[in-house]
């Protein structure tokens, strides 16, 4: 039985320097998979790839089907969806237009398009409380809901997340780190790219380390937790209960 997403040495290069060298990892349905790593590690230049919006060689199969050569709006019929580091809001929109640009690719089914909103009103009750105001005007945790909100419009098979938690109070980061495992119920597949590798760790069910363009650990999520390496290098040093 092949993998939900299966990625099989994919590489990027920017001219002569190679960002990311012969990745390969897979996720299972309804899993949370985090790779984690420093600045520059390439992280994010892996999300963009998986998503096609940077050239790459290698192989990315989803649900079975090649999807290497796929534009990105391809792949996001195919139900794969990126919420970036940036979040790429409309700013000067209401949250109420953000949410409904987000079911885009299904403008056509506007009785689901209703039902979604309702439930992305559910699961994030502030954005119902500010359904009318721009989205300029939110809080940095309430853009990040908005974000995941409007990809959750899309109804999403696999939703990538490119540092979710970047810039919110640690309150905040909590919080959307309880949604984002939440999501999981709902069968949602999150590849969750994170440097709160704590956090990340702590909700993910696998895990991968990247550095320098090169996975160098991978494991169960709490077996990294433990593991020494990772301690040291991205967890203070010791464990935490």
């Amino acid at each position: 039985m092949s993998a939900f997403l299966d990625v099989a040495d994919v590489s990027v290069s920017y001219g002569k320097l190679n960002a990311v060298r012969d990745i390969s990892f897979s996720l299972d349905q309804a899993q949370i998979v985090t790779i984690i790593g420093p600045n520059g590690a390439g992280k994010t230049t892996l999300l963009k790839a998986l998503v096609g919006g940077l050239p790459s060689t290698g192989k990315v199969a989803f649900e079975g089907h090649d999807i290497s050569r796929l534009e990105p709006e391809e792949r996001a019929e195919c139900g794969i969806f990126l919420v970036p580091e940036t979040r790429a809001l409309f700013a000067d929109m209401s949250v109420y237009d953000n949410l409904i640009l987000g079911g885009y690719i299904r403008w056509r089914d506007r009785a689901g398009i209703a039902h979604d909103l309702d439930q992305v009103f559910g699961l994030f009750p502030r954005l119902a409380e500010r359904r009318t105001q721009q989205a300029a005007t939110l809080s940095g945790g309430e853009r990040q809901m908005l974000a995941l909100g409007r990809a959750l419009m899309g109804r999403p098979k696999l939703l990538m997340l490119d540092e979710p938690s970047l810039g919110l109070a640690p309150i905040v980061v909590r919080e959307i780190f309880k949604i984002i495992a939440g999501l999981r119920s709902h069968g949602v597949t999150i590849l969750l790219i994170e440097q709160n590798a704590r956090a990340a760790l702590e909700t993910a069910d696998v895990g991968y380390v990247l550095e320098t363009g090169e996975i160098v650990h991978r494991g169960e999520a709490k077996a990294l937790l433990r593991d020494p390496r990772v301690l040291e290098t991205y967890l203070g040093g010791s464990s935490q209960s």
